[in-house]
């Protein structure tokens, strides 16, 4: 461990360093359904490091999803990108997402079979701590991660980018494993201010190391940079914010760092 964080000091220390990024697509099976994943790491590195698995917002797996494990790898972790939907499935109208998104998250049992074929495909890589794993997640993908801390999934951590909040089965007192944080924004009109208190007084009851951070004036989908033409394209309430977007990804990024420096 104390040779991955002096390699992560170097990364971030060196900005002439050259990264050998290496980002493969995968496949692998969950209850006879084929799942399309995408692996990131930098092989520079040789050693075996903690690793990210990344869930996609409602539109599927995406060169979205992709980029933000390209991120991770970039930071010194191996990342999956995981298919929540099952043969790489994406959506190219908001109808068609909610129908894909709500499928799995209304079927707990095949969201975790599908959740855990790619930790168990990431366990596996030569690259990779298997005891070291992170989630993070991107709306449709916030609400998946958060949902697999409270059925106590073996995470170190998890971050929710303006995903759901809201559950039919909050987690019991002492289930929850992994630190937790989650980013949303205040205009956020998906993730209202009654579901961010629930959702704190659900972790606070649950005894969760947990932390949530709300930005004023920011809406729904703040990470994405396509945010803005999707939301015009299909009138819905959606906007990127660059500054939102920055801080919650130096945030994250010094909150794995942290989780993955104590065993």
């Amino acid at each position: 461990m104390k040779k991955f964080l002096l390699m992560m000091s170097l990364i971030c220390l060196s900005s002439t360093a050259q990264a050998a990024l290496v980002g493969k697509e995968v496949s692998y099976v969950a209850n006879g359904t084929t799942m399309k994943g995408y692996i990131a790491y930098d092989d520079a590195f040789k050693g075996k490091r903690p690793a990210v698995l990344v869930v996609h917002e409602w539109w599927g797996h995406n060169a979205y999803v992709r980029h933000r494990a390209d991120m991770l790898a970039a930071q010194g972790y191996t990342a999956l990108a995981v298919d929540m939907y099952g043969n790489g499935k994406l959506a190219a109208h908001p109808d068609d997402a909610g129908k894909f998104a709500t499928e799995v998250s209304k079927n707990m049992p095949m969201a975790k079979a599908r959740f855990e074929a790619g930790m168990t495909l990431l366990r596996k890589q030569k690259t990779v701590d298997a005891q070291q794993l992170a989630a993070i997640g991107y709306c449709f993908g916030g609400g998946v991660v958060l949902n697999m801390a409270r059925a106590g999934e073996p995470l170190k951590a998890v971050v929710s980018f303006h995903g759901s909040l809201s559950t039919d089965t909050p987690a019991a007192a002492g289930q929850i494993k992994a630190r937790i944080v989650s980013f949303t924004g205040e205009d956020d009109v998906m993730i209202t201010a009654d579901k961010v208190a629930a959702f704190k007084q659900e972790m606070s009851d649950a005894q969760a190391d947990f932390r949530v951070v709300t930005y004023p004036g920011v809406k729904h989908s703040f990470t994405n940079p396509d945010a803005d033409e999707l939301g015009k394209k299909f009138n819905l309430p959606l906007a990127y914010n660059a500054d939102a977007d920055k801080d919650s990804w130096q945030q994250a990024s010094v909150f794995l760092k942290d989780v993955f420096s104590k065993k």
